[in-house]
């Protein structure tokens, strides 16, 4: 019996839940049904766990419905909702089982944007974004070793600011584009050395946060999304080492195998594309594992 509670009222409470539940009996979707009925078992549990009031309630709607007049082809709030409640991380976890020395992946996060630009080998993603320049090079292989060649890489991040070109009224294109491993299975890009960043902290999330004392920033990090035909689609990030957002990171999405080492350096130090860079930039390698399609 929960503490408070008569017996005759969680009776009650029990059969509403069993009424609801066996609405979906005639479910045709065996799965739909199956997400269904444990969603429903779920909330109610949250419900009488916490004996939810109707006014906490009638702000809980509030709080999702002002969720969804925020969103739109630019922004996502709802995926903040889930990143900043670690439901997102949790989804990952869930289905991307560790497989060898594949790359951890981490949360997508809401400033994807399709069609991004094509760039070369050793191309420039920037476009313009604010930022200390960053060479980034590595190598895309398959669980045993071998090089994936033709693998489609999509980067994007922030600028020094702390905005993505989405965040911007301008329509610009910037800090985000497309490239392919070549026969090798190597690649190589110049971006901007990723910073620290609040996630959009204007809206219903924001709000909750503040609400609740926790920080809106994230740790540095930039974007990946690797495919490749047979294996695995592969969407993380890798992270600055020293970084002090790392141990608060807002959307849980930091993984020590993630964390790398941006080599800073001098001015008029030599890139390795022999790119005239006016002061200093960071260099750093991503080595690329995917696990097989499937796994």
């Amino acid at each position: 019996m929960t503490d408070g509670v008569s017996a005759k009222q969680e009776r009650r409470e029990a059969d509403l839940l069993e009424r609801v539940v066996r609405s979906f009996d005639d479910c045709p979707d065996p799965r739909l049904r199956q997400l269904m009925t444990a969603l429903v078992r779920h909330l109610h549990a949250f419900a009488r766990e916490v004996r939810l009031t109707e006014e906490e309630w009638a702000r809980g709607i509030e709080f999702l419905t002002a969720t969804g007049h925020i969103t739109d082809d630019r922004r996502q709030e709802f995926i903040l909702l889930s990143d900043v409640l670690g439901l997102s991380m949790q989804t990952i976890a869930i289905n991307n089982e560790a497989y060898g020395d594949a790359t951890e992946a981490t949360v997508f996060g809401p400033f994807f944007v399709e069609n991004s630009p094509e760039i070369p080998t050793g191309g420039d993603i920037s476009a313009g974004a604010n930022g200390e320049p960053c060479w980034v090079d590595g190598t895309v292989s398959d669980s045993e070793g071998n090089p994936v060649t033709g693998a489609r890489i999509e980067v994007w991040e922030a600028d020094e600011d702390g905005f993505y070109d989405v965040q911007y009224d301008d329509d610009r294109v910037a800090a985000r584009a497309h490239l392919f491993t070549d026969a090798q299975g190597r690649y190589s890009f110049w971006g901007v050395t990723p910073t620290p960043y609040p996630i959009p902290h204007d809206g219903p999330v924001g709000e909750m946060l503040a609400a609740v004392g926790r920080s809106p920033m994230r740790a540095s990090h930039l974007h990946f999304m690797v495919s490749a035909e047979g294996h695995r689609t592969l969407v993380t990030h890798i992270f600055v080492r020293g970084d002090r957002q790392l141990d608060s990171d807002t959307v849980f999405g930091v993984k020590e195998s993630l964390v790398k080492d941006f080599e800073r350096q001098a001015p008029g130090t030599p890139t390795p594309d022999g790119r005239s860079v006016h002061g200093p930039w960071s260099r750093v390698a991503f080595h690329i594992v995917l696990a097989p399609a499937g796994t």
